[in-house]
């Protein structure tokens, strides 16, 4: 007799619902039982793709205290078996391209592969993913993205300006360091290297800066190592810093836009009109490879333009929308009335849910803040974050007011500008203002 199947923790409805409701990053566990694609190892994948060449992005494993942005990093196109070949630290013509790279010095990353481009000659591979159960009927490979790195490969600390994330991991183990939306003054944004889809940190989160980003200080890290099977959600905005832990890891992502947000549209039209006009202007600074690879390239300010007019649109009908269905909603209310032709004043709206509480526990562990674990959590492989603190020396060159002496003669640059005008607070207000604008609507008061 067949044995019966893994019965899952949480039904694709369950799931559903509980990502609707997490406001923090979590762990499912023994939700990916039966998947066929746990066993997409590399190996595995380099029998599948054969010849085909896979572009891998290099890094030196040098500790610079400054983030190494993929506009930085060495490119080589090569196949699995090469890649595997110099991990295992085989001769120089086993390893094709990687032979100027020493497995000593660099660390290699395969990242953003689209599983659909992948294997778009065997598309019966789509089918191995399975994120329908996790409440997204018809989700599959199509629309997830396959990520394989060696020890110490990263990901610069950003957040993605759309969206939340589903990562399955499926060999090795990837170390995430998470901080939440509210320390984005700690981390101290940039837009450049430009990707529309993410906000970059200057800082090195494990071997910041203090003297140039103190503020970082302030941040509350919430670290996990993503063990095999287990899947993270990182909710949207959260900024990330991911690095693998073991000679070889697998990946599987997949990014998600549970609700359309069409105000970070505006916001990412906007942002991405200013960049592409500044940028492209030519100056004596502006010789810096900004574009990230990424990107396809740099639009036309017309088509800037079209895109910002588009999201105004867009943003402006989903907001009507919202306001007709909440007055209609308030109007059924005021007129509710009891048995006696009381008006009630407290009632249940029609189809409303009642509050609900995430069901944290042995299959779904969340990932606490460091320094707010509480005792007797579960620990997902969680280690001690490597803090850095200021040193007498750095404490002795701040200034009276706790902010570092800066240099007179500081010459402001055009990525000074737009880290300035780029800002996620003046861009919010600058989308306010726009939005207005289109609408024909009025602020009460005067932004300041």
């Amino acid at each position: 007799m067949a044995a019966p199947d893994f019965i899952k923790p949480f039904s694709p409805e369950e799931t559903r619902r509980i990502l609707r409701h997490l406001q923090q990053p979590a762990v499912f566990m023994d939700m990916t039982c039966g998947w066929p694609v746990l066993s997409w190892t590399a190996e595995h994948l380099s029998e599948s793709l054969g010849d085909k060449l896979v572009r891998f992005r290099l890094g030196r494993k040098d500790e610079t205290k400054t983030p190494l942005f993929e506009t930085q990093c060495s490119y080589v196109e090569a196949k699995l078996e090469h890649f595997l070949n110099w991990t295992q630290g085989q001769t120089r013509t086993d390893v094709g391209p990687f032979c100027g790279y020493p497995l000593s010095e660099y660390w290699a990353y395969a990242d953003y592969k689209y599983i659909a481009m992948l294997f778009e000659d065997q598309p019966s591979k789509f089918e191995d993913v399975k994120w329908s159960e996790f409440g997204f009927e018809g989700r599959d490979g199509r629309e997830s993205t396959l990520w394989i790195g060696t020890e110490g490969a990263n990901t610069p600390c950003h957040l993605d300006s759309y969206g939340c994330n589903l990562v399955l991991q499926v060999q090795g183990r990837k170390r995430w360091h998470l901080f939440p939306p509210e320390d984005t003054p700690h981390l101290y944004p940039t837009r450049i290297p430009y990707e529309e889809s993410s906000i970059f940190s200057q800082v090195d989160v494990l071997h910041p800066d203090l003297r140039r980003f103190h503020a970082f200080q302030g941040a509350r890290p919430h670290v996990v190592t993503l063990q095999p099977g287990q899947v993270l959600y990182v909710p949207r905005h959260w900024w990330h810093y991911v690095e693998s832990v073991d000679p070889v890891t697998v990946s599987v992502n997949s990014w998600i836009e549970l609700d359309v947000d069409h105000v970070s549209r505006v916001s990412e039209a906007v942002t991405k009109t200013v960049v592409c006009a500044l940028k492209s202007a030519p100056s004596d600074d502006n010789t810096d490879d900004w574009l990230n690879p990424t990107e396809e390239g740099v639009g036309s300010h017309t088509e800037n333009m079209q895109y910002v007019n588009l999201a105004l649109k867009a943003s402006a009908q989903t907001q009507r929308s919202i306001h007709h269905r909440k007055h209609t909603q308030d109007h059924r209310d005021t007129v509710k009335r009891d048995s006696r032709g009381h008006i009630r004043t407290h009632c249940v709206k029609a189809g409303e849910p009642e509050p609900y509480r995430v069901p944290f526990g042995p299959h779904l562990v969340p990932v606490h803040c460091q320094t707010e674990n509480p005792a007797g959590a579960k620990d997902v492989d969680m280690k001690p974050s490597r803090k850095t603190e200021l040193t007498s020396a750095d404490v002795k060159s701040q200034n009276s007011s706790g902010d570092y002496e800066a240099s007179t003669d500081t010459t402001i640059t055009t990525n000074d500008l737009l880290d300035c005008l780029l800002h996620p607070d003046v861009i919010a207000l600058v989308t306010q203002l726009l939005l207005e604008r289109h609408t024909g609507s009025q602020r009460t008061d005067s932004p300041t």
